[in-house]
This record gives C-alpha cells, sequence and structure tokens, in this order.
C-alpha cells in the first residue's frame, strides 16, 4: 500500500488547528456509511480480512484475563452511569452549534449487552445546560477526550479538550472541561483551570489537545497530565465539583508537550508517567521522557534508545506489567531525508520489575517488517493512532495501529488499520491483519481522504471479555463517521459489523463535522 500527502497541502504542524479536513473543498462523492445502529450482533466466527499472516508462534492461553487497568479508578473504565458497560465517546469537533459552525461537540453513546446503542446517546456542546463556557466559531470542543473518576465518586467523568478556543482573540488557549459521571450518566460539569503562569507570553498553547490520567502516588484517586504547544501540565487528584484538583503544577522543565502516556509498567499499584515532546530542532522522532527525575541533571530522564509522538500503555506480554507502545507517524518526507521511517513505525517498551529503564532498546514494527500487512510508502502516517486492549480475550493484550493517509485502491488518504497480535513473546507478526472501507465486510468503500483510523479504540463494550474495534473516519462525507467490529476468538469481526455517522446522531453541520475524530485512545497531534 501507499499514500500521499493531500496534493500541495502540507500536513498541519504540532500546535496548529486540526479541525478542517486535509483537503478542503473534499466532498465524497456519495453517502456510502448507511448503518446506523452499532448494535454487533453476536458472531460465531470472525471472518478476517484477506491479507492473514501464517507465522508459527507459542500458543496463547484461553482464560480472558481481567483487563489490563492502567490508569482508571472508576469500577469500570469509561463507565459514565454506572451500568457496568463501557459508554462510547466520539468528539466531532467540526460540528455546529446552533448558528455557531465549528464549535463542536461530543456524542456519548452508552454501552449495553448489544454494544452501544445510538439510541442512547447523549450529545453535549459547551450551550449544553451545566457545561461552562459558550460556543465559538471553530473553538474545536471536542478534538480530545478521555475518562477517568477525577472526583472519586466511583462513576468515570468524561474530560473533553478544546485546543483552539480563544481567551483573547485568536490565541488558542485552549481549554478542558470535565463532566461529570452518575447513576443516570454525564450531567453538569467544570472547566478545568490551567495552572497560574500557564503560556505566560506565548500564544496558541492549545491547552486541551492531549492528555492522560492515572493514580500516580497510589491514594485511589487519579492524577490527569495536559500536554500542550508550550509545556506539560500535571494535576494532582482528586478533584472537586468546582473543577479544582488538590494541586497543579506546570512542567517547564520539560517545555513542550506532544503527548503523554500513563500506567504501571513495574506492578507497584502506581502509574508511571511517559512525557513525549515530538519532534525537536535535535530530534524529529520524538524524545521519550520518564517523569522519574535524575539525579545527575534534576531532569526527566530520557529513555535515549526510544521515540515517539504518541503512546498507549497496556500488558502486551501478558507478564502483569504494563508495557508501552509509542508511535512515530511523520517520516522523511514531511521532515527530512533521515528525520524519521518512511510511512511510519511504532515502537515497544516492555514492562518489569525495574519498570522500563533508559538501557532499554525498543521493538519496532513499520509496514516493512516481514508479517506486518502493506508496504510502507512517504506519508502513510503509520502509527499517528494507537490503542491497546484484548481484542481475543487472551492473556495478552493486542494492539491497533492507524494510517490514516494510506493510500487504498488508488485514493490518497483512504487511510488504512493494522492489528497486531499480543504474546508471552511480545508483540507479533503472526494473523497480522489490516483493514480498510474496501475490506469485504466493512461499510462503505475507500475514498480519498477519508482519513479511516485516524483515531482507534480498543474496548470491551459488551462485557464478553473481548474488545470491540472502533476506528474513527472523520473525513468520511461531510459529517465524519466511526466503524465498529465486535471482538472474537480469532479477532475482529468484519462480517456484521457496523458504522454511524455524525448526522445520525443529532449533530448540526454546516462544513466538516469531523465526528470520530477523537476517541478516548491515543492519537498523534498535528
Amino acid at each position: 500500500m501507499s499514500g500521499t500527502r493531500c496534493p500541495g497541502k502540507a500536513l498541519p504542524a504540532f500546535g496548529t488547528p486540526t479541525a478542517a479536513p486535509p483537503c478542503p473543498g473534499h466532498r465524497p462523492a456519495h453517502d456510502r456509511i448507511r448503518g446506523v445502529l452499532l448494535r454487533l450482533p453476536a458472531v460465531a466466527a470472525a471472518v478476517l480480512p484477506a491479507v492473514v499472516l501464517s507465522v508459527s508462534v507459542t500458543p496463547t492461553a484461553t482464560a480472558a484475563p481481567v483487563p489490563y487497568r492502567g490508569a482508571n479508578t472508576a469500577a469500570v473504565q469509561d463507565d459514565f452511569n454506572g451500568d457496568g458497560y463501557r459508554d462510547l465517546a466520539v468528539g466531532a469537533p467540526g460540528a455546529d452549534n446552533g448558528t455557531v459552525s465549528g464549535a463542536g461537540a461530543v456524542v456519548v453513546l452508552y454501552g449495553a449487552a448489544s454494544s452501544v446503542e445510538p439510541g442512547r446517546r447523549l450529545v453535549i456542546t459547551q450551550a449544553t445546560a451545566g457545561i461552562p463556557g459558550g460556543p465559538e466559531r471553530d473553538d474545536g470542543f471536542g478534538q480530545f477526550v478521555a475518562s477517568a473518576d477525577v472526583d472519586r465518586d466511583g462513576y468515570a467523568d468524561l474530560l473533553v479538550g478544546a485546543p483552539s478556543e480563544d481567551v483573547r482573540p485568536g490565541d488558542s488557549r485552549g481549554s478542558l472541561t470535565v463532566v461529570w459521571g452518575g447513576p443516570k450518566g454525564l450531567k453538569d460539569g467544570a472547566n478545568i483551570a490551567p495552572p497560574p503562569g500557564f503560556g505566560d507570553g506565548l500564544t496558541h498553547c492549545r491547552f486541551g489537545e492531549g492528555m492522560a490520567t492515572g493514580d500516580m502516588n497510589g491514594d485511589g484517586a487519579p492524577e490527569v497530565s495536559v500536554s500542550t504547544a508550550c509545556e506539560g501540565v500535571s494535576y494532582t487528584g482528586p478533584f472537586t465539583r468546582s473543577g479544582k484538583a488538590r494541586e497543579g503544577e506546570l512542567m517547564t522543565r520539560l517545555g513542550t508537550m506532544r503527548g503523554v502516556a500513563m500506567g504501571d509498567v513495574n506492578r507497584d499499584g502506581r502509574a508511571d508517567r511517559f512525557w513525549l515532546p515530538g519532534p525537536t530542532g535535535g530530534d524529529m522522532r520524538g524524545p521519550v521522557l520518564l517523569d522519574a527525575i535524575d539525579p545527575l541533571t534534576g531532569m526527566a530522564a530520557r529513555l535515549p534508545h526510544a521515540d515517539g509522538h504518541t503512546g498507549r500503555i497496556g500488558d502486551v506480554n501478558g507478564d502483569g506489567y504494563g508495557d508501552l507502545v509509542t508511535g512515530i507517524a511523520q517520516d522523511s518526507s514531511l521532515d527530512g531525508p533521515g528525520a524519521a521511517r518512511r510511512g511510519g513505525e511504532i515502537q515497544v517498551l516492555y514492562g518489569g520489575p525495574r519498570g522500563i529503564t533508559p538501557q532499554q532498546r525498543p521493538t519496532v514494527l513499520h509496514q516493512d517488517t516481514p508479517g506486518v500487512p502493506g508496504t510502507a510508502a512517504d506519508a502513510d502516517l503509520f502509527g499517528a493512532a494507537l490503542s491497546v486492549g484484548h481484542l481475543d480475550g487472551d492473556a495478552y493484550a493486542d494492539v491497533a495501529v492507524g494510517a490514516p493517509n494510506e493510500r487504498v485502491g488508488g485514493q490518497d488518504g483512504a487511510g488504512a488499520v493494522t492489528v497486531l497480535r499480543g504474546s508471552a513473546k511480545g508483540l507479533t507478526t503472526a494473523k497480522a491483519a489490516v483493514y480498510t472501507q474496501n475490506t469485504t465486510g466493512v461499510p462503505g468503500g475507500a475514498e480519498g481522504y477519508d482519513e479511516f483510523g485516524v483515531t482507534v479504540h480498543l474496548a470491551d463494550l459488551t462485557k464478553d471479555k473481548r474488545a470491540e474495534l472502533v476506528v474513527g473516519v472523520p473525513g468520511e462525507n461531510e459529517d465524519g463517521c466511526v466503524w465498529a467490529a465486535r471482538g472474537t476468538s480469532v479477532g475482529p469481526a468484519v462480517n456484521g459489523s457496523a458504522g454511524i455517522c455524525g448526522s445520525r446522531v443529532g449533530l448540526t453541520l454546516s462544513q466538516e463535522g469531523r465526528f470520530g475524530a477523537a476517541l478516548t485512545s491515543a492519537r498523534s497531534i498535528g
């Protein structure tokens, strides 16, 4: 497979608005995703894509483990109403709010035994009663979403970023809103303000553009880490209903932060944190910083052999320790010769009793790795989106990798998602599979700049101990869509999978709504 950038248009740099589609004026010729339900029927056997590898590996365990919890302290991750089912939050940062275009919205689809159902949904905007702020043109509310039980009441709460929101005209300072979970679902919210001194003298800081959560001090309340174009921000939980954390800290010693990942990599019951500054003048592949102070420098410890623009933590090899998976999507076609691997790559650093140490060298996988489907090409953006979860219910977490600029069937920017399996030996290419909108059973068909895979999400939405694969397709039609496939013992069930688009869930649109541009998973910014 191959991919190219939008002709004559460079991809947006970090710290610039991303609510607009890559190719202004692009309109798919016809409405292709007709499914309006994400109700996933029971499936006896999954039908995998044509590309299925036959590399032999050590047999995997069949007992379903307790999912790797990582950071979330709610009884069930992403469960906003406490019914025991995970819910699905989908950002639509380009959606209108009344006559205000591009103000943004989040659609929450509440989970059930048959998976999430559009009939049980909530649309949240900055005009929703109890939500702070007000809708403004191109705020991008919903450009990033995450969840955690930040007030420790037993219900997951929703965190929503609006990185393009202005405090002063044109400054794109950004905002972060928490919407409170409860027995009746999400209701009311509060603004989480940056600590004093944030972005002083700077503009386009884009607060709320990325975040991660995890209990770093073992008190049962998650900390919230926010990556921005100016500096990282760390909040110590719990939070009050006014949105105030126990403590807020500017990570000024780290500077610009493109991404952040949190999870327990040494099994001490506390989350570890990894900051991802993104491309720098001296390292376009992006350094990885372990948020533990180096006694020699007084700075965060750099992992010298690791790279990453985005990251996610899960237990890939089933040993009980979290493993860090990072993506480096930008390559030499975007940043100059030798900047990064053609088409993009992912890296895996395995946790253990000592955690992840600076001496470790990562496992590197890309589209030219034997056994990985496809062929690397300039600007595929392989690794732009990542999610880690148990697709087949075994003891090993699997990894979904988005390549939203992949060329499919002659269509630039149509997008693809590759699924790689975990094993006792770590992430493997055995049974690797690639999914596109040209895959038999996937609703729709590949068109230019659909961006299938700009977000990916692995989550058990049906309580069967197997994660569903959810894929964002924000360039689909004028509204954007998501696609979901039920998890089975042999992988995603493509036959019987379903799609839902923004216009079918109560969004209003005068331009590209970008429904599906945000899911609660890691994605590259810019």
